[in-house]
């Protein structure tokens, strides 16, 4: 693939890369989506504006400044509103670094494929370990089972049956992490974007989830690559992630749910709410093993 070919690709993208104070990786994400050919770049700041400038430094992109934190979707919802009126869009976290060649891959996957909206990209970690970013809907059954077990048995049989894998072929799949994925722009508009009433967390799977409904596709391009470094805005407000993550995943619950399963949704509510419980006990005794409690020498 040359250059020129990837430039012309990334020429139909525009990507919106939404920052809650993620520093100089803010600035390493922009550089390495221009670096890739895309010429339109937007970023929203739901964060500290000076801060998000400062790493923007010598970057002339767009700065899309909230003025407090909307969240993630609705972050994303004003860039792609602000991107003009390009055929697809790149929506990612700042803390990620686009490698060469993924944007024209994951254009050439919705070139190929009509009825997809969306497809995302092999997701890896700064080692080079594979993130889990290609999921299934999840029964209730294994919802439950993922939410109680996979704090400390990450291998259990329900998270296995929650989880899919990449994989090598350009595939269907149910849906992908919001972390990073190229959408079509008239997808986005049919659908009305990101469901705002999500601080944080499921409004991805929501999003893929409203597209099956509509009759369009979810895919993935293993071949098109991302380093992500994950967590960097959650590890500031840990608690408050933590209560958004489990608020939203009662949301989509209670979304999808039909029939008889809406007899469930207080259990649903009580699972996620022992869930919550442990989530938080465990990162409090993170922190204090941290920064140094009793038995660990600090004060």
């Amino acid at each position: 693939m040359s250059a020129s070919v990837a430039g012309r690709a990334a020429s139909r993208v525009a990507a919106v890369v939404v920052d809650y104070d993620a520093g100089e990786l803010l600035g390493a994400c922009v550089r390495s989506l221009l670096d890739d050919g895309v010429r339109d770049v937007v970023v929203v700041e739901n964060g500290e504006a000076s801060a998000a400038r400062r790493a923007l430094d010598g970057l002339t992109v767009p700065l899309v400044v909230t003025g407090r934190n909307l969240g993630y979707g609705a972050g994303a919802n004003r860039g792609i509103a602000a991107s003009g009126d390009s055929e697809y869009v790149l929506v990612c976290n700042p803390d990620l670094r686009v490698h060469p060649g993924a944007v024209e891959r994951l254009t050439a996957a919705l070139d190929a494929h009509a009825d997809w909206a969306i497809v995302g990209p092999r997701i890896v970690d700064p080692a080079g370990e594979e993130y889990p970013s290609v999921r299934r809907f999840p029964s209730m059954t294994d919802a439950a089972g993922h939410a109680l077990l996979a704090l400390f048995r990450p291998d259990n049989r329900f998270t296995r049956r929650y989880r899919d894998r990449v994989g090598e072929e350009v595939r269907r799949v149910d849906w992908v992490s919001g972390a990073c994925f190229c959408a079509r722009r008239t997808a986005l508009e049919e659908l009305g974007g990101f469901d705002e009433a999500y601080f944080m967390f499921a409004e991805d799977i929501d999003l893929c989830w409203r597209a099956h409904q509509a009759g369009w596709g979810v895919g993935v391009e293993p071949h098109a690559a991302v380093t992500h470094v994950h967590g960097v805005s959650r590890r500031r407000h840990p608690y408050r992630m933590l209560v958004a993550h489990h608020r939203s995943a009662l949301r989509f619950e209670a979304r999808r749910a039909r029939g008889a399963e809406r007899l469930a949704l207080p259990a649903a509510a009580a699972v996620l709410g022992v869930r919550l419980g442990m989530a938080l006990a465990e990162e409090a005794l993170r922190r204090r093993g941290e920064t140094g409690g009793p038995g660990n020498g600090g004060a």
